[in-house]
């Protein structure tokens, strides 16, 4: 029992932090190492047994990782990537949505963007500028929180219904005052961006530029960006802004579907 007990005390420090002991533990499967059992984990972490079995009992029930119920050993599990959705989506999306953001650039010749929801705002990551003299382009990061906004509209319309209308009741998402309608209009707006399938923001925020905007899905079927196509309000009628919408939502496809979205 003494030697018990002194095992105890270096094995498992007083004051031991939680959550890096889980760390620790989801960091001894490799890709040398994807499987292993209880005594191996415990000797790398340096924790008892008993502690270790506590630890992978609650990340088997979350999912983060699976028991062989032949070996009783265990490797990380399928959980572990919708944990790590967002930033994958994120990371990939960039990369992947890159040719396609050319080729809509080249096909409508203006300028192609995609962008990201951080929450509250639309944030651009990727831009293909037109070859036109006059066009409209934006600084990398630029920041987007006006509802009239092509991309924020396509945002808003894919959160939920009471988590759009907090965004606007708070102003973290700005409606204009001179909006035409109410709040509850623009409401019915975002159904039917969702219905459409791109947004379009027709000199609503500036008398010089249109923008439309279409949305980008992952494998989860959740939006994970958008594709934006931005030009002078002057070389954009209203005829053409619809051919815009329908070369924005198809490079939004083809992205989505390299992302492993499934086919509309």
């Amino acid at each position: 029992m003494v030697a018990q007990a002194a095992e105890t005390t270096t094995a498992e420090p007083r004051g031991a932090s939680v959550i890096v002991n889980v760390i620790d533990v989801l960091r001894c499967f490799t890709v040398e190492q994807p499987v292993l059992g209880v005594t191996e984990i415990a000797a790398q972490v340096g924790l008892h047994k008993s502690s270790i079995s506590r630890i992978l009992a609650t990340l088997e029930q979350e999912r983060i990782v699976a028991r062989d119920e032949a070996t009783r050993k265990y490797s990380l599990g399928l959980g572990l990537i919708a944990v790590a959705g967002p930033l994958l989506a994120n990371l990939d999306v960039r990369r992947v949505s890159y040719p396609f953001l050319a080729e809509l650039a080249r096909d409508t010749g203006e300028t192609a963007v995609l962008t990201i929801w951080d929450g509250i705002e639309s944030v651009s990551v990727e831009q293909i500028p037109s070859l036109h003299q006059v066009k409209h382009t934006s600084a990398m990061g630029s920041r987007y929180n006006t509802a009239l906004s092509a991309s924020v509209q396509v945002f808003l319309a894919h959160e939920e219904p009471d988590r759009a209308a907090d965004l606007l009741e708070s102003g973290s998402v700005v409606l204009p005052a001179n909006t035409a309608g109410t709040r509850a209009a623009y409401l019915k707006r975002l159904e039917e961006v969702r219905v459409r399938g791109y947004a379009a923001n027709y000199g609503e925020t500036s008398g010089e530029e249109v923008g439309v905007a279409a949305p980008i899905f992952d494998h989860r079927g959740t939006v994970v960006a958008c594709a934006l196509v931005a030009a002078p309000y002057y070389r954009v009628s209203k005829e053409q802004l619809g051919k815009l919408g329908a070369a924005c939502v198809q490079a939004a496809r083809q992205i989505s579907t390299r992302l492993g979205a499934s086919p509309a």
